[in-house]
C-alpha cells in the first residue's frame, strides 16, 4: 500500500492573493500569524505524511481551494536490486595448511579456504599461524622475583625506646569552669 506526504514551499494558485492564503490557512491550522510566516519562508516543509492515496488527495483539494499549492510525494522507497559476484573458485585443498614452525623460526602464514562469499571477501587477509597451545600450559611469561631498592640509610639514627623526640609539651591544664552560680529547678 502506498503511503504520500503533502509538502508545501510557499508557491500560490495562480490569481491568489498572498494575504488572503495566509488568513485561510491560519483558520485551517488554527495557527498564529508566525507560524504562518514559516510556512512562506521558502523552505519545504512536509505538512502531513504517512498518507493513503484518498486522504493525500483529500488535503491536496483542501490546500488549493484556500490557495496554497502543495506537492503530493509517495513516500515509497524504490529498492534497487543488487546481484551479487559469484564467489571465487578455490581448490579442494585441506581447509587449514597447518604446520606448526620449528622453535625458534618465524611464525607461517595461515591459509584459510572461504566457506562462502562472505568470507571470501577475507582470502588475502594475512595473519600468522600460532596454533593452539596444549590443555595445561600456562600462557603467561615467568615473572622475574622483584628486587629491593638499594637505599641509603647511614644518615639516619634511631633514638632509644621512651625517649622524647621533641614533640610539643602540652600546656598547663586550665582550671575549671566556676559553675557555682547555676542551681537546678524542680
Amino acid at each position: 500500500m502506498s503511503r504520500y506526504e503533502i509538502a508545501f514551499s510557499g508557491q500560490l494558485v495562480p490569481g491568489a492573493q498572498l494575504e488572503l492564503v495566509k488568513a485561510n490557512l491560519a483558520k485551517l491550522f488554527q495557527a498564529d500569524a508566525q507560524r504562518i510566516a514559516l510556512l512562506f519562508s521558502g523552505r519545504r516543509l512536509v505538512i502531513k505524511n504517512n498518507l493513503d492515496a484518498a486522504a493525500a488527495e483529500k488535503y491536496r483539494a483542501t490546500l488549493e481551494r484556500a490557495g496554497a499549492l502543495v506537492d503530493v510525494q509517495s513516500m515509497d522507497v524504490e529498492i534497487e536490486e543488487v546481484e551479487l559476484a559469484p564467489p571465487p573458485a578455490y581448490d579442494a585443498a585441506p581447509a587449514v595448511a597447518a604446520a606448526q614452525p620449528a622453535s625458534g623460526a618465524a611464525p607461517r602464514k595461515l591459509v584459510v579456504a572461504p566457506r562462502d562469499e562472505y568470507m571470501a571477501a577475507f582470502v588475502d587477509v594475512e595473519a600468522p599461524d600460532f596454533g593452539i597451545a596444549p590443555l595445561g600450559v600456562d600462557l603467561q611469561d615467568d615473572k622475574p622475583e622483584p628486587v629491593a631498592p638499594r637505599v641509603d640509610l647511614s644518615q639516619f639514627s634511631l633514638a632509644p625506646a621512651g625517649s622524647d623526640m621533641g614533640q610539643a609539651k602540652a600546656g598547663p591544664a586550665s582550671p575549671p569552669p566556676d559553675t557555682s552560680h547555676l542551681k537546678l529547678q524542680e
